[in-house]
């Protein structure tokens, strides 16, 4: 697994419950409604909440919540299906919150890292 060959992991902020591996980021440049995101390609121990259709800033999408399996506490939001075709590049993919995510090991969130 990427892990033991040196890839950052991340973790649910309040478990530690492995998410997602830093290998794994397609952006930085996502925003939330409670600050900045990360975009990445898989998830792991994660559960989905339901399908809905939702307005965000680049269009109508299908999305569902993304929940840590452990401790249940929402993370972000995967993208099921994008209606405009520049958007298409989302379907399949896992945007965590920058706040809902630490270092593994790491008690400190990522709200201030990585902004470049």
């Amino acid at each position: 697994m990427a892990d033991f060959m040196g890839s950052k992991a991340y973790c649910c902020f309040k478990c530690q419950n492995l998410v997602a591996f830093h290998d794994d980021i397609v952006s930085k440049d996502f925003q939330a409604s409670s600050g900045r995101a990360f975009l990445f390609s898989h998830a792991m121990n994660i559960s989905l909440g339901p399908k809905e259709d939702r307005q965000l800033i680049t269009g109508l999408h299908t999305v569902a919540d993304v929940y840590c399996s452990d401790c249940g506490e929402e993370l972000g939001w995967t993208y099921i299906k994008a209606y405009e075709e520049s958007q298409k590049y989302k379907e399949g993919k896992y945007v965590l919150e920058k706040f809902k995510i630490v270092v593994r090991g790491s008690q400190t969130n990522l709200e201030n890292y990585y902004d470049d």
